[in-house]
């Protein structure tokens, strides 16, 4: 079952495991490491961050390195993007009604 990009990012420690595979790839071990938690609770994030293609694995001889998918994180931002301009768009025009009610004072 493929997993949602939103429901995969909601969850703050895998917000942060995405912070930290920016940065470098991490195998599961290290990651359950610098969380304080078990190798099985990191497990069941690298599943959901991987399944929304957030990670991608990488087998470097005995060990699994997770990288973080730019890529699958852009089609994300392009699709934010359309609210973003939106979003300015209606910024802009409230800026310029208050400018237009503060010159008629």
């Amino acid at each position: 079952m493929k997993q949602d990009i939103f429901q995969a990012i909601a969850d703050p420690t895998r917000r942060a495991i995405l912070t930290l595979l920016t940065i470098q790839a991490l195998t599961p071990n290290v990651m359950a490491e610098k969380f304080d938690m078990s190798r099985q609770a990191v497990s069941k994030h690298i599943k959901v961050l991987h399944e929304c293609e957030l990670i991608r694995p990488e087998q470097s001889g005995r060990e699994i390195y997770y990288h973080f998918n730019a890529k699958k994180m852009q089609e994300f931002d392009h699709w934010l993007a359309q609210f973003r301009q939106n979003w300015e768009t209606q910024f802009n025009q409230l800026d310029d009604i208050l400018s237009t009610l503060k010159e008629q004072k």
